[in-house]
């Protein structure tokens, strides 16, 4: 078990609104100000989905690029770009991505119903994701949704073998219509399946998953991904007004795990992101 806690910010997602939830950070402007005070409270990793000027999620790799420049000047956060940008978005502009030069990248491990819809991953995709970020110097972050994403993550590194650094960081994103549910069994059965290769690995629980994801995952030795993409309250009928809120609440969590915050420096060794 880790003896402190890497504390990742997923600061807007593709799913809300800015209509629905004007405080989401949707500009540069906005998203820049989220990160400085996010890391100021103890978050090393901001998990970045880009919107355009009609605060629409884009995958535009020149507005990606000016965003992990800003963000790079602006803090010292681990930058790591999401390749699932909005469900309805081409495999070749997921795979662009990377073109912008994160320091890791998000690699969902297969397909998942989402809500409505339906979030493609197929292998082949995975497959050249994952060899673009290798040959990119990209770290990649796995996100499983599911019990079978971790098979798929077990058939990547064997036939791929390991990702840039050394490193297998996975993050089980629980609660999602369609897909595992955000409860501590399902986290636990995921945990139990992860290959050997597995370096680190953090969770989110979506909605009201949140805290007994959060409890769970400190307990069982994981890392914590906490914000406004995943979570929209502090608790019934309360608001989440700014990232900031749950990053504090999750320093304060990992504090009485006797798990505190990790440095810029701690953050950086666990993923091998120079």
């Amino acid at each position: 078990m880790s003896a402190s806690t890497l504390i990742t910010v997923a600061t807007t997602g593709a799913e809300s609104s800015k209509t629905d939830v004007p405080t989401l950070p949707t500009t540069l402007d906005e998203l820049v100000e989220t990160a400085r005070r996010c890391e100021d409270a103890g978050a090393r990793l901001i998990h970045v989905h880009v919107r355009d000027d009609r605060h629409e999620p884009t995958l535009d790799v020149g507005r990606l690029t000016e965003t992990v420049a800003a963000l790079r000047e602006a803090t010292d956060l681990i930058v790591q770009l999401s390749t699932g940008g909005a469900i309805t978005d081409p495999f070749e502009a997921r795979l662009a991505v990377l073109d912008a030069g994160p320091d890791s990248c998000s690699l969902t491990c297969g397909t998942t119903n989402f809500g409505d819809g339906t979030f493609l991953n197929p292998y082949p995709f995975m497959r050249d994701l994952y060899v673009k970020a290798q040959d990119l110097g990209v770290v990649p972050e796995f996100e499983l949704f599911d019990l079978g994403h971790v098979h798929a993550l077990r058939r990547l590194i064997d036939e791929c073998g390991l990702p840039h650094g050394g490193a297998v960081h996975c993050d089980f994103v629980l609660g999602v219509p369609g897909a595992a549910p955000a409860t501590p069994q399902a986290l636990l059965a995921g945990v139990a399946a992860l290959p050997p290769e597995t370096t680190s690995w953090s969770a989110t629980g979506i909605g009201r998953g949140h805290l007994p994801i959060m409890a769970t995952t400190l307990a069982a030795g994981g890392h914590l991904r906490v914000g406004m993409e995943d979570n929209l309250l502090l608790a019934r009928g309360v608001k989440v007004e700014h990232n900031v809120q749950l990053v504090e609440r999750a320093v304060r969590l990992a504090e009485l795990m006797q798990r505190p915050a990790m440095t810029a420096a701690e953050a950086r060794a666990l993923l091998r992101v120079a």
